[in-house]
């Protein structure tokens, strides 16, 4: 198959994950190092870099499915929009966007869309989260990748990182980040999706001292620049609030029969996150 054109723009970002110091190159449906490791070229646009053992985390079919459908309604836009506001402010000219976790993509393209000049690199474990992701704009190139694995990628290539609702490597981050460069993390307050958690005990909180370990991870790399509070309440149908809850790593506590037995679904919810811009120590 041809190597996808997005793809082909972000090679020179690359390095390979097993030996770690040679450059990508394509050969027929893979991308090969000179040392002569090979990694697959899905049909699907994204490169398979994971290898060896499988990650344990990642959606699943159904939550993919279930994410797509949730973010084409625009509840999160105000979301993406703060996310890639924060990337616009941070540089200028041709940029790099790497987003870790990036799942279905929608937070990059709307970065790559504030960002004319800009090409995006997507990073996610979850192979159907990444079809997804290669078609989410036609300059965002994506690769199966773990974020808890040194990230495949030369130093001080990014421009910017981009964490949304994703787990974070302060090292890796530091390393790939330009001097110059910013790490957007979008994260929860206690406040988001609070409706959820009254109907469904097992739907995941979020930990009061999730900012204080943030801050301890990241301090060692980065200083915050910025931080801006979104917070708004969004109206949605019943299938909408299914959705919500289906797309999220609470969907690995619930059954059917836990959705059916919550009764009234709530008609808005309440979406609130934090979205910092760190520059690098």
């Amino acid at each position: 198959m041809p190597l996808p054109a997005a793809l082909a723009t972000a090679l020179d970002l690359l390095r390979c994950p097993r030996c770690r110091t040679g450059r990508l190159h394509p050969d027929r449906s893979a991308l090969r190092c000179p040392t002569g490791h090979s990694f697959d070229i899905a049909r699907h646009g994204y490169a398979a870099l994971l290898t060896g053992t499988r990650a344990t985390s990642g959606d699943d079919a159904a939550m993919v499915r279930a994410r797509a459908r949730f973010l084409a309604t625009g509840a999160y836009a105000p979301v993406r929009r703060a996310g890639a506001r924060l990337a616009a402010d941070a540089v200028s000219g041709p940029a790099t966007v790497v987003d870790v976790g990036c799942g279905t993509g929608y937070h990059l393209a709307g970065v790559l869309d504030r960002l004319p000049g800009a090409r995006g690199l997507g990073l996610d474990t979850s192979v159907r989260a990444l079809r997804s992701a290669a078609r989410a704009h036609d300059r965002a190139a994506a690769a199966a990748w773990d974020v808890f694995r040194p990230l495949p990628l030369a130093d001080g290539v990014a421009d910017v990182v981009l964490d949304v609702f994703a787990p974070r490597n302060p090292a890796e981050f530091h390393r790939v980040l330009r001097p110059t460069g910013r790490l957007i993390v979008v994260r929860p307050t206690g406040r988001h999706l609070a409706e959820l958690r009254g109907r469904w005990p097992s739907t995941v909180t979020v930990d009061p001292a999730k900012e204080q370990r943030l801050h301890r991870a990241l301090s060692p790399f980065f200083e915050a620049a910025v931080t801006e509070t979104v917070e708004y309440a969004a109206p949605l149908t019943g299938p909408e609030v299914l959705d919500l809850v289906a797309m999220t790593p609470s969907a690995r506590h619930l059954d059917r029969a836990d959705l059916d037995a919550a009764g009234s679904l709530p008609d808005r919810v309440t979406v609130s996150v934090l979205a910092t811009a760190y520059r690098p120590r």
